[in-house]
C-alpha cells in the first residue's frame, strides 16, 4: 500500500500536536497545561480566541481561554443544549459559522467580553462516544473557517480527550444526554421482549477499545500498524464471503458483498492515512474518522444511507479492536460476575454462547418479538428488554443495572430506594417461584377434579430438563427449527437424529410433540436462499413453514427420517405447522410414510407408532375442519400467529402488540368453534403459545372446554396454580353468556369472576 502525501489538514495537525506532545509530556498540572494548549492552537489558526469548556457535574464550564476575559474562566457555565458550546456538545456536531450571534442557538455572556468576536468555530471533545467538553475559536472578522483548520480541531480535540481524562478532570461516565453516577440514575424504557427481572453489570457484546494514547511517537510504525489490521480485517471478510454457507445468493451476501465494498475503500484508508500523518496513533487515526462518521450519520436523512454509514461503523469496530489486539466478544473474554449483556443487536448463536449461570438479561438497541434471538432467550429463561434508544451510549462498562421487563424499564446506576423496590419486587417473584415450585409433583387438577395436560415449550436440548424442575406432562411443541437457526450451515440428518433422541431420552415417558420445521419468511437462514422470498413485506404471512418444507422436499424428508429413526421404538408425536388447506396436511403426512416405508424396507427399526398433528394457526384452515379433522390424531391452536392473522395486526409492531387483546370476544368465539369442533370429532386439540402462559388468558382456554396447554416452563408454576383454585364446571356454564353478549370489557368481566371466586390469577 503506497504511503499518500499528507494533505494540508494533516499537515496543518501535525504542527499543532507537534507542540502540544511537548506540553502533555510536561510536569506542569492539568490547568497550566491547558493554558498552554489554548495559546498554542489559537497562534497555529491565527484566531484572537480559543476556549476549552469541560463537562463537570453536568454542566460546561469555561476551563482555560486565550482572548476571552480570564476573570470568566470557572466561572462562564452552560447547560447542556444551551448557546452554541451547550448545543455542539449535546448533538456531538461541528459548528462553523461567520457571524456566531446569527445562529439561533447563540447565548451572550458578558463577562466574557466576546462582544468584539463574529466568527466562531466549535468541535465536541469525545472520549468513549460521548462529548466531554467543547474547543472552539473565534475571529474578530466575520469568517467561516476553512476545512483544513476545521480538520485540524478535531484532531486536536481527540488529543485533548485523552489528556482530560488522564488529569481526571471529567467524569467519564459523563457524556452528552449522559446521567453520571454521582448525579444519580438513568431511566431508560423501552419494548419488553421477553419477560422477567434481572439484576446484574452492564457487560458490552462488542467491549469497547479504550483509547489510552493518541499522540504517535513513530508515525511510520503507526503506519505498518494499520496497514497490517487491514490485511487481516480483508481476510476476515473474503473469508466470510466465500465460505460454503455463504455461497448462495440473498439479502445476507449483499451485506457482506458492502462489508467487502467498505473494508476496501480507498478513500476510508486514506482518511485513516492521512490521520495518522498527522500525528495520531494508528488507534487513534481510526478512531478520528469513525467519529468524522458518526457526525455525518446524523446530517443523513435517507434510512438506506444510513444503515450504509452503520455498516462502516460496524467495519471500523472491527478494524480497530485488530490494531488494538482486543479480539472477540464478551462471550469468548467470558463473564466474571451477574451480568446483563448490552448490545445494538445479537443472533441466536451468539446469545448461546455466553455462561448462562451468569447472564441475567439482555439489552438490545434495536430487536423484535419475532427475532430469533427473542425466541432463544424466551426459551432459556433471559429477560430481554429491546429498542433501547442509545443504551450502548448511556450506559457505561460495568454500571450496576436493574432490569424489569414487565415494565418495561431499564435502571442505569441505581439509587439505594430504588434498589429496594426492585429488591423487594424481586423477592416477592422469587417466593412466588419457591411456591410454584412446591407444587412442582401435584397434578393439575381444579378444583372439581378435572385433570388439565399441562405442557412446555422447548426448542434446545436442555429444554428438557424444564421438565422434571416444573413437573409438567410432556413438550408440546419442541421447535425444531432452533437447531437451524442457530447453525452456520444446513444440520445434516445425523446431527438432527441425534437431538431428537436426546430429547426423547430426557423426556422418558412422558410424550414430546415435535414441530417439523418452521423456517422461512421471518425466520430466513443465511445459508439457504428461498426464491420468491426476498423483500417479503409480511414475512410472518409469507413463504415459509410447511409452505417451504413441501417446496424444498429434500430438506422435509432429511428431517422426516432422522425423525423416526431417531423415534425406533417408541411413539413418534409430530405435527406441521402453518397448515391452511387438507391437501397440505395430506401431503405432509405422505411424505412422512413414505420415509417410514423406506426405513422398514431396509429392515431399519422405526417408531412403534406416529400419531399426526396440525397447527390451526391460519384462520382458513378453520373453516375446513370437517375436511381435516377424521383425519388427524390432534390438533394443537398456535395463538400468537392466529391472532395477528385474525385482527390482520402484526404482533411485531410495539403499537398494535398491545391493542388487541387475547380475551377479545372474537378471538374467544373462534377457539370456542374450532374446539366444539373437535369435541364432537374427539379429537384431542391443545393451545401452544403465549395466550395458554398467561394465568388469566388460560382460565378463559378452559372455560371453552380445552384441556390441554403448551406454553413456557416459567409460566407452568402460576397457571397451575389457577388450575388448582379453579372450578372449571363454573366457568364453563358462564362462559356462553359472555360470549353471547361480547362485552367491550370482557377482560375486566373475567377478573372480577376470578376475584370472587379466589382463582390464583396473579
Amino acid at each position: 500500500m503506497p504511503v499518500p502525501p499528507p494533505t494540508a489538514a494533516a499537515t496543518a495537525a501535525r504542527v499543532i500536536l507537534t507542540r502540544l506532545h511537548d506540553v502533555m509530556a510536561g510536569r506542569t498540572h492539568a490547568q497550566a497545561k491547558l493554558n498552554n494548549v489554548v495559546q498554542i492552537i489559537g497562534e497555529a489558526l491565527t484566531s484572537e480566541v480559543c476556549s476549552v469548556y469541560l463537562l463537570r457535574d453536568g454542566v460546561l464550564e469555561l476551563f482555560a481561554t486565550r482572548g476571552l476575559s480570564q476573570e470568566a474562566v470557572h466561572v462562564t457555565k452552560l447547560a447542556l443544549g444551551e448557546g452554541l458550546v451547550g448545543t455542539i456538545a449535546k448533538n456531538v456536531e461541528t459548528l462553523n459559522l461567520d457571524e456566531a450571534a446569527a445562529h439561533p442557538e447563540f447565548a451572550y455572556r458578558p463577562e466574557t467580553g466576546e462582544d468584539l468576536y463574529h466568527s466562531f468555530a466549535g468541535v465536541p471533545i469525545v472520549r468513549r462516544e460521548r462529548a466531554v467538553g467543547v474547543l472552539c475559536v473565534q475571529h474578530e472578522a466575520p469568517r467561516r473557517y476553512d476545512e483544513v483548520e476545521i480538520e485540524a480541531l478535531q484532531t486536536v480535540a481527540m488529543v485533548l480527550a485523552e489528556l482530560i481524562a488522564a488529569a481526571g478532570l471529567v467524569d467519564e461516565s459523563v457524556g452528552a444526554g449522559v446521567t453520571a453516577r454521582d448525579m444519580g440514575p438513568a431511566q431508560l424504557s423501552g419494548l419488553k421482549l421477553v419477560d422477567g427481572m434481572a439484576r446484574g453489570h452492564a457487560v458490552f457484546h462488542q467491549p469497547h477499545v479504550v483509547i489510552e494514547h493518541t499522540v504517535a511517537e513513530d508515525v511510520e510504525i503507526e503506519r505498518q500498524r494499520v496497514y497490517s489490521a487491514f490485511r487481516q480485517m480483508r481476510e476476515q471478510i473474503d473469508r466470510m464471503t466465500s465460505q460454503a454457507e455463504f455461497g448462495t445468493a440473498g439479502e445476507h451476501q449483499d451485506v457482506l458483498e458492502t462489508y467487502k465494498m467498505f473494508a476496501y475503500d480507498e478513500g476510508w484508508s486514506r482518511r485513516i492515512n492521512d490521520a495518522i500523518s498527522s500525528g495520531l496513533t494508528a488507534e487513534a487515526a481510526i478512531e478520528r474518522v469513525q467519529q468524522r462518521t458518526r457526525m455525518r450519520m446524523r446530517e443523513i436523512d435517507d434510512p438506506l444511507l444510513r444503515d450504509r454509514m452503520h455498516d462502516l461503523e460496524d467495519l471500523s469496530n472491527r478494524l480497530l479492536r485488530i490494531v488494538a489486539g482486543q479480539l472477540g466478544t464478551a462471550a469468548q473474554l467470558g463473564l466474571r460476575q451477574d451480568s446483563i449483556l448490552i448490545a445494538r443487536n445479537l443472533g441466536p448463536a451468539e446469545l448461546l454462547e455466553y455462561d448462562r449461570r451468569r447472564l441475567k438479561g439482555v439489552v438490545l438497541e434495536e430487536g423484535s418479538l419475532t427475532a430469533h434471538v427473542t425466541i432463544v432467550a424466551r426459551a432459556m429463561g433471559i429477560p430481554v428488554l429491546g429498542r433501547v434508544r442509545d443504551v450502548r451510549h448511556l450506559v457505561a462498562e460495568g454500571d450496576l443495572l436493574l432490569l424489569d421487563a414487565t415494565q418495561p424499564l431499564l435502571v442505569a446506576r441505581p439509587s439505594t430506594p430504588m434498589e429496594e423496590v426492585f429488591e423487594a419486587k424481586l423477592a416477592v417473584t422469587q417466593r412466588r417461584r419457591a411456591e410454584f415450585a412446591a407444587m412442582r409433583d401435584l397434578p393439575a387438577l381444579t378444583q372439581d377434579g378435572v385433570r388439565i395436560e399441562l405442557m412446555v415449550n422447548a426448542g434446545l436440548r436442555d429444554d428438557a430438563a424444564a421438565l422434571d424442575v416444573t413437573g409438567a406432562d410432556g413438550i408440546g411443541l419442541f421447535r425444531t427449527e432452533f437447531q437451524f437457526l442457530v447453525s452456520a450451515t444446513l444440520p445434516q440428518r445425523e446431527r438432527q437424529q441425534r437431538l431428537y433422541r436426546d430429547v426423547m431420552d430426557s423426556a422418558g415417558d412422558r410424550p414430546v410433540i415435535f414441530r417439523t420445521v418452521d423456517i422461512g419468511g421471518d425466520k430466513a437462514l443465511p445459508y439457504m436462499k428461498v426464491d420468491g422470498a426476498e423483500g417479503e413485506e409480511n414475512p410472518a404471512m409469507g413463504w415459509r413453514a410447511l409452505r417451504l418444507a413441501l417446496e424444498r422436499d429434500a430438506l422435509m424428508k432429511a428431517q422426516a427420517r432422522a425423525l423416526l429413526e431417531a423415534a425406533a421404538g417408541r411413539t413418534l408425536h409430530v405435527m406441521f405447522p402453518m397448515v391452511s388447506e387438507p391437501w397440505e396436511y395430506e401431503a405432509a403426512r405422505d411424505l412422512f410414510e413414505r420415509q417410514r416405508e423406506w426405513l422398514a424396507g431396509r429392515g431399519r427399526m422405526g417408531p412403534t407408532a406416529v400419531r399426526y398433528g396440525a397447527m390451526l394457526e391460519v384462520p382458513a384452515l378453520a373453516e375446513m375442519l370437517d375436511q381435516l379433522l377424521h383425519r388427524l390424531d390432534f390438533l394443537s391452536i398456535g395463538t400468537n400467529d392466529l391472532t395477528q392473522f385474525l385482527f390482520a395486526a402484526d404482533r411485531g409492531n410495539p403499537k398494535l402488540a398491545e391493542r388487541y387483546d387475547w380475551l377479545s370476544p372474537a378471538i374467544l368465539r373462534f377457539l370456542s368453534r374450532v374446539t366444539q369442533a373437535c369435541r364432537v370429532a374427539g379429537v384431542p386439540v391443545g393451545v401452544c403459545g403465549e395466550m395458554g402462559g398467561r394465568p388469566l388468558e388460560a382460565m378463559a382456554l378452559l372455560g371453552l372446554g380445552l384441556n390441554r396447554l403448551s406454553i413456557t416452563p416459567a409460566a407452568v408454576g402460576p397457571v397451575k396454580a389457577m388450575i388448582r383454585s379453579l372450578d372449571v364446571a363454573a366457568l364453563r356454564e358462564a362462559m356462553p353468556a359472555w360470549l353471547a353478549e361480547a362485552p367491550r370489557d370482557l377482560r375486566a368481566r373475567m377478573e372480577s369472576w376470578a376475584g370472587e371466586r379466589r382463582v390464583a390469577i396473579l
